[in-house]
């Protein structure tokens, strides 16, 4: 098969820190997963920018697109045009029918804020891309109700889950020794925090729908002294946090890392306890899904997370974690303090949360499924198949 991929999420070459998020950790994993799948030849126009330097870049980006993209397929004879997100998927709603009659099928991924993104100008077009659309694949149940609810057909509609990488993640050998090298590489020790702390983790840009603000302000106040919450990351949130910290006197308690290398990331998912994803609602800007929970997961860290929107599709109840009611303070400060109370459960969720994860959200599997519902759809004719054109309309 063969796949024009398009994505306007990868970082600078050799900076991975340039562009960090979701929407890049979903369009990068699923490339590399798709460039070693032995049943496909791929094809790729991908935008490789810092996230600063995206918004005046893309212009140039889309424009190329519209004339790029049909040479590719024609040139090529490209089965299927891969979007990894509803952004460039926009192209569709002009190069649609011309990409249809070539004999390609066009797919695009929503990721979740590239179809709820709420923009009067941008909605109105969000139902025209979709229309345009062969296949669309959204990476969760909420993202795929959001597309349904702009006019999806249901027909064209199959939801893949995230992957994770698991030759670059994974649980450590020795868990002591990675909680040291964890203390080192933050600055702190044995002295300053106990070997019977329990460690939180939350990883992430500092929107308000993360809900770091939250936990920090509803949830660490009532903590003991022995729990420590790292955050990584910043955004616009970050002095709100801080705030908070300041408010209720915490500094000893709540750590802000601010960004973090991907070295420091695997760190920190392999010398902490629990990983907390406590998102709230926030109308527009759904969460997809969470593949930081998956890569928390794979290093055998247990997740406690707000049960809500793409959230709920990547947590099982006592597998790899807990799903608790978003903005539930007491939900989460009783799952947090019966874990402090009980090392060995940390330590047998660990195990069951690395093992669940690597068996249900390896890239190649995803890949495997990307391309086994494909090839379903296309055929070696090069014609799109019937039941989609009439959906397409």
């Amino acid at each position: 098969m063969r796949i024009l991929y398009v994505s306007h999420s990868f970082p600078l070459p050799g900076d991975p820190l340039s562009n960090v998020g979701g929407m890049q950790r979903v369009a990068q994993g699923l490339h590399a997963a798709l460039g070693e799948h032995p049943g496909v030849e791929l094809h790729s126009r991908l935008l490789e920018t810092s996230w600063k330097q995206t918004p005046r870049r893309m212009p140039g980006f889309m424009a190329g697109l519209l004339r790029e993209i049909p040479r590719v397929v024609k040139r090529e004879k490209i089965d299927v045009v891969l979007h990894s997100s509803m952004v460039t998927a926009s192209t569709t709603a002009v190069l649609g029918n011309a990409i249809r009659r070539a004999g390609a099928l066009s797919a695009a991924i929503p990721v979740g804020r590239d179809v709820t993104l709420p923009t009067p100008g941008y909605q109105w077009f969000v139902p025209r891309v979709l229309k345009g659309l062969d296949l669309v694949f959204p990476i969760s149940r909420a993202t795929g109700q959001e597309c349904l609810a702009r006019g999806l057909s249901p027909a064209k509609m199959h939801v893949i889950p995230c992957g994770v990488d698991v030759d670059l993640f994974g649980a450590p050998r020795d868990r002591r020794a990675a909680r040291r090298e964890l203390l080192k590489s933050i600055g702190e020790s044995a002295g300053t925090i106990p070997d019977d702390a329990l460690i939180l983790v939350s990883v992430g840009r500092h929107q308000e729908r993360k809900g770091f603000t939250w936990f920090t302000d509803q949830v660490m106040p009532t903590m003991p002294g022995n729990v420590i919450y790292l955050i990584t990351g910043e955004g616009p949130m970050t002095p709100q946090i801080q705030a908070s910290i300041d408010r209720h006197g915490l500094h000893g308690n709540v750590r802000l890392l601010g960004k973090v290398s991907e070295e420091m990331l695997l760190t920190l998912y392999r010398g902490a306890d629990l990983f907390v994803m406590p998102n709230i609602h926030v109308k527009g800007d759904i969460e997809g899904f969470g593949v930081v929970m998956l890569e928390a997961g794979l290093c055998g860290m247990p997740v406690i997370a707000a049960d809500l929107e793409g959230i709920s599709d990547v947590i099982r109840e006592g597998e790899n974690g807990h799903l608790v009611p978003s903005q539930d303070a007491e939900a989460f400060r009783a799952l947090v303090l019966r874990y402090r109370a009980d090392r060995a459960l940390v330590a047998q969720a660990s195990s069951r949360a690395a093992a669940y994860t690597a068996s249900h959200f390896s890239w190649s599997a995803i890949a495997d499924t990307f391309v086994r519902i494909l090839s379903q759809h296309t055929r070696t004719t090069g014609t799109v198949p019937a039941e989609l054109a009439r959906a397409a309309g």
